[in-house]
């Protein structure tokens, strides 16, 4: 599944080549030269992962990494460093600093995807394009279909988003905002009452396989997928 990914990297070659195989692989590309066009760019929507030069003109990407993991907003985007470094002591400052993997320079575009992959599944497993399954309910991202002990389902576009999300975090509790935030982005403003008319809709297209008792609400604090049919 596509993602969007900012890359905060100073040398226009780079920046070139970097853009040419992520938007190949089907990714939007967001371009930041230095840590100032990084937090103009992380003002607005965020990315779901950071590719980040360590050695950029102004504040390095080390401290901008301590930045990200020290504001709310931004902590849990993941990271990746990118470093012509190669001393041991180097990665585990970028590992110890927050980062979610390092790679060093040169590198080839086949081994970065695999570790864009690898740290998304991670992170952002949503933004993955693996099949899930919980207890008989199957999400397929690249055909976009589901299946309720294989009876396909219809499911609308913010229906289906919502159960990827919560299908990929089983047993975890989210609030109305952070809901928001992960399925329709934190830059889009709606009242948090849409997350109950969403949920309504998705328990409804669920009944017919009886997998609306998936979905959880939690009094006073959100929803909740659960692994199990109670």
């Amino acid at each position: 599944m596509a993602a969007t990914i900012l890359v905060v990297e100073d040398e226009p070659g780079i920046q070139e080549v970097l853009k040419f195989n992520l938007g190949y692989q089907g990714h939007e590309v967001m371009i930041a030269s230095d840590a100032e066009e990084a937090n103009a760019a992380l003002r607005g929507a965020l990315p779901d992962l950071i590719l980040l030069d360590w050695m950029l003109p102004g504040m390095s990407g080390i401290d901008f990494a301590r930045k990200v993991r020290a504001d709310a907003r931004l902590k849990d985007v993941p990271i990746i460093m990118l470093t012509a470094r190669t001393e041991e002591r180097d990665k585990v400052l970028g590992l110890e600093t927050g980062a979610d993997d390092y790679i060093t320079k040169p590198f080839s575009p086949r081994e970065l995807m695999a570790r864009i992959k690898a740290v998304l599944r991670r992170r952002a497993p949503q933004m993955t394009e693996d099949v899930v399954q919980v207890a008989g309910l199957k999400l397929d991202p690249l055909s976009h279909r589901v299946f309720g002990n294989e009876q396909p389902l219809e499911l609308g576009p913010t229906e289906f988003r919502l159960l990827h999300f919560l299908m990929t975090h089983p047993e975890r509790v989210y609030s109305r905002s952070q809901m928001l935030d992960h399925v329709w982005g934190d830059h889009v403003f709606v009242e948090e009452r849409t997350v109950d008319v969403h949920i309504r809709r998705l328990r409804g297209a669920l009944e017919a396989s009886g997998h609306d008792k998936l979905i959880q609400t939690v009094r006073g604090a959100g929803y909740r997928l659960s692994e199990t049919i109670a």
